[in-house]
């Protein structure tokens, strides 16, 4: 795709005669192919549904199985997508994205389609290129004093690593911001998008994320036993830092009596909009007032011992804890079922813990890390349609009637739909949700949502807001 991140040993430097001119191939960063201009950017993102390697509908890859399944509040506002071989055939790109508000459906798929785009686009930057010379001469300084040990220059190369890896993450989520603040299609007022991505290259896990979806990976322990190790933190309101930004803006974060578990972010003038997360892309009604879209990022070095990783919106977390999640996806019929698994274990779950309320939306993207699937045949016997098994591997991929084709004529004010107008969006039915016996879900440590009733992670729009629907 014109450009690759690499921890190759073989990569070499090339300096000029006057000492300070270094490639990017010094930091372990190389690029292949010409540079992208900005045509070869509206290019690509025009040409995404025949991109090779890339799913974003029901189906398995490689090495990867993505599912999900609309909830009881209307339209299916989660998006989600697995592109292998996104820089370099090493490299596999994931993410899982939660839209809320009137326009929360087209706010996750447009960030789905656009943000892996603005993070090839960032190491084909000039401003990349400078800042990897800079951190290269220093490292060429370091060197020549030989006072190093091995180890050490091992741990400078991984932290220049980390760093331009974060700044990838961080310049990419601020232009996604920053565009859909100017999108002429995407009314983001009101409406915004959690996201959740995670670059894997090679033996490198590379995570940046906002909201409250969430990565979570499946490890061997000392024991042989699989357990759950969570990958990335819920940004919720009532984190001490999130709360203390928030409230410095003059924003408000309280719950409401009936669901006292859920904090959200409130105007400073009147109740309302009632965001249940303190980081998201759009929400411009509260940029002003502490909600932010700067993603958290870490990085983790993966070992044999590491089995997958899964990622989620919070449909899923809300009723199955980490572990649950974990033995699910360990225990599917097969590679290509664990993430219709869990989404069907959590619509279990719902049923069971909140019958009264509306179930939300399920997006799972389970990657495993040995890079091995089941056989093709898989995707019959899990019930998947031969349309989207042949989209899969044909790239020629067409979104369901709840996506982009219909998503211009779909006018909401509101995230909770009555029972007559769910059945116009075509929600599955109960049969299709139900399989099997529902297991308890064990207390979550990470999650803020434990015994969560809420329905909605907005509650409702400002009052003063008089954006009209985007027709």
């Amino acid at each position: 795709m014109g450009g690759c991140v690499s921890t190759s040993s073989h990569s070499t430097c090339s300096s000029q005669s006057n000492g300070e001119s270094v490639s990017s191939s010094c930091m372990g960063i190389r690029f292949q192919g010409r540079k992208r201009s900005n045509s070869d950017h509206v290019y690509v993102l025009q040409n995404l549904p025949s991109a090779p390697n890339r799913i974003f509908l029901n189906g398995k890859s490689n090495s990867s199985c993505i599912f999900t399944q609309q909830g009881r509040k209307g339209v299916n506002q989660d998006a989600m997508v697995v592109w292998e071989d996104f820089m370099s055939d090493d490299t596999i790109f994931c993410g899982v994205f939660d839209g809320h508000g009137p326009y929360g459906h087209l706010v996750s798929r447009q960030v789905r389609d656009t943000l892996p785009i603005k993070l090839l686009s960032f190491f084909q930057s000039p401003q990349l290129n400078q800042n990897v010379s800079g951190k290269t001469c220093f490292q060429r300084n370091l060197k020549t004093s030989r006072e190093c040990e091995d180890s050490e220059k091992d741990c400078f190369v991984e932290d220049s690593q980390n760093s331009v890896w974060r700044d990838a993450f961080l310049n990419s989520y601020k232009a996604m911001d920053k565009e859909l603040r100017s999108h002429p299609n995407v009314d983001c007022f009101c409406s915004g998008s959690t996201a959740v991505t995670i670059v894997k290259q090679g033996s490198n896990l590379f995570m940046g994320y906002i909201g409250d979806s969430r990565a979570i990976l499946a490890s061997k322990d000392a024991n042989d036993s699989t357990v759950a190790v969570q990958l990335t933190v819920d940004l919720k309101p009532d984190l001490p830092r999130e709360a203390e930004r928030i409230k410095r803006c003059k924003g408000r974060v309280f719950a409401l009596q009936d669901e006292p578990e859920v904090p959200r972010v409130w105007l400073p003038f009147d109740d309302a909009p009632g965001l249940a997360m303190a980081r998201a892309f759009g929400d411009f009604c509260l940029k002003e007032y502490g909600v932010i879209s700067i993603p958290e990022f870490s990085h983790r070095t993966l070992t044999d011992a590491d089995q997958f990783v899964v990622l989620a919106s919070d449909g899923v977390w809300d009723v199955l804890s980490n572990e649950e999640v974990v033995d699910i996806v360990s225990s599917a019929s097969s590679r290509a079922s664990a993430a219709r698994s869990v989404v069907d274990s959590a619509a279990r779950e719902w049923k069971l813990k909140y019958p009264t309320s509306k179930m939300d939306d399920c997006a799972v993207v389970c990657l495993f890390l040995d890079g091995m699937m089941d056989s093709e045949s898989d995707c019959d016997e899990q019930g998947f349609s031969s349309a989207t098994s042949r989209s899969i591997h044909s790239g020629a991929a067409i979104e369901s009637d709840d996506g982009q084709k219909s998503e211009p004529c779909l006018q909401r004010n509101n995230t909770v739909r009555s029972s007559e107008e769910n059945k116009t969006y075509g929600g599955l039915a109960d049969d299709d949700r139900e399989i099997g016996e529902a297991v308890p879900a064990e207390d979550q440590n990470w999650s803020g949502l434990e015994g969560v009733t809420r329905v909605n992670s907005l509650v409702q729009l400002p009052r003063f807001s008089d954006k009209s629907p985007v027709s």
